[in-house]
């Protein structure tokens, strides 16, 4: 830097800032995803066997001891308590003995990684017994999205729609009251979950029914992203973006369940996948639209509910301190600002917000 003209000094520094954030963005998201996906492993993965007696009593232990940790096996009066038990999402597999042909029921909607992974404990199981195994599928997906998994890209979608647009409603909106950025954030959710409900409806056919609660949640999802994000903006400026995305994509992709539920993933994450909002939509959607809304829905869209009041929270105190700050500058004149000195702050804020969009 010694051998760089003193004009060009401050200039230098101003871009070396600002390459803080996508560098931190990089680290951010390889070590966010690289720590929830790069080695899936079973960890209490709620199987049963399907049975009474002795012989089932023994083949549930023995599966116990051999998998240790990797494996919750319990076990299950009738093949209907399993298939209950299973709709309502306590169950990823029930394994039903038979000497002639073994059946293995799942809900691959539930989570089609976890239910892979049971089929290959049990396939094993039957192998041994010298019988093919069957597998007996309770919810089947539609042909638009055969692995379950099209629901989580619709998340990633509304997400990136959701954040984005905080970057614009932060910088580019900054002369607009918070009362009407909040309006126009409400609007944006909106055009958001319309592309999303089109998306997953008529474009690709990711769900065949529900396309309504689709929608609902989608809208609810975003607006409580765009909340958050525009109330922060008053606070950290430039460094939203990159909190937005620790918060709505390394955190939130990571943790949301759409390629290994909890019972495949470390500790850490699986805690987060319990209040999330990720999570909270995209464990709502699969309750709505594959197990009839049984399986703990109304929790999931509590959690959603719950993140945009915390949205709304913060943008009260946000439009406090705005108020606070309007009055403590309008005493103050404006001072000239030098010929090399950085670019104004709206400016630089919307050059980082560029970078994370």
């Amino acid at each position: 830097m010694s051998s760089l003209p003193a004009a060009s000094r401050p200039a230098l520094r101003h871009v070396l800032t600002h390459l803080v954030t996508p560098l931190l963005m990089c680290l951010g998201m390889g070590i966010a995803y690289l720590s929830a996906f790069h080695a899936p492993a079973p960890h209490q993965l709620p199987v049963a066997v399907v049975g009474q007696g002795p012989q089932t009593q023994v083949l549930a232990q023995t599966l116990k001891d051999k998998a240790g940790d990797g494996l919750d096996v319990t076990t299950v009066a009738d093949a209907d308590a399993a298939r209950t038990r299973l709709l309502d999402r306590e169950l990823v597999a029930a394994y039903v003995p038979s000497a002639d042909a073994p059946t293995l029921l799942v809900a691959s909607a539930n989570s089609d990684t976890s239910a892979t992974v049971a089929e290959k404990v049990f396939t094993k199981v039957a192998t041994q017994q010298g019988k093919p195994l069957t597998v007996q599928e309770l919810t089947p997906l539609p042909a638009g999205d055969p692995t379950g998994q099209g629901l989580f890209f619709l998340l990633v979608a509304l997400s990136i729609g959701s954040y984005g647009s905080v970057a614009v409603l932060g910088a580019a909106g900054a002369a607009l009251g918070m009362r009407v950025r909040a309006l126009l954030g409400l609007g944006v959710a909106l055009v958001v979950s319309l592309f999303g409900a089109a998306l997953a409806g008529p474009v690709f056919h990711l769900v065949d029914h529900g396309l309504l609660g689709v929608w609902a949640m989608s809208w609810l999802y975003s607006a409580g992203i765009i909340a958050i994000g525009t109330a922060l903006h008053t606070f950290l400026g430039r460094w939203t973006t990159l909190t937005m995305m620790a918060l709505f994509v390394m955190l939130n992709f990571t943790s949301s369940g759409g390629i290994f539920r909890p019972e495949l993933q470390n500790g850490f994450f699986g805690a987060l996948h319990s209040f999330w909002n990720g999570a909270g939509f995209l464990e709502g959607v699969r309750d709505h639209v594959y197990f009839g809304g049984r399986a703990g829905f109304g929790g999931h869209v509590a959690t959603l509910f719950c993140w945009l009041a915390a949205g709304a929270v913060l943008l009260l105190l946000a439009a406090r301190t705005e108020r606070r700050r309007t009055l403590a500058a309008a005493p103050a004149q404006p001072v000239e600002k030098a010929a090399d000195e950085p670019a104004d702050e709206p400016a630089e804020e919307e050059m980082e917000e560029a970078v994370g969009v």
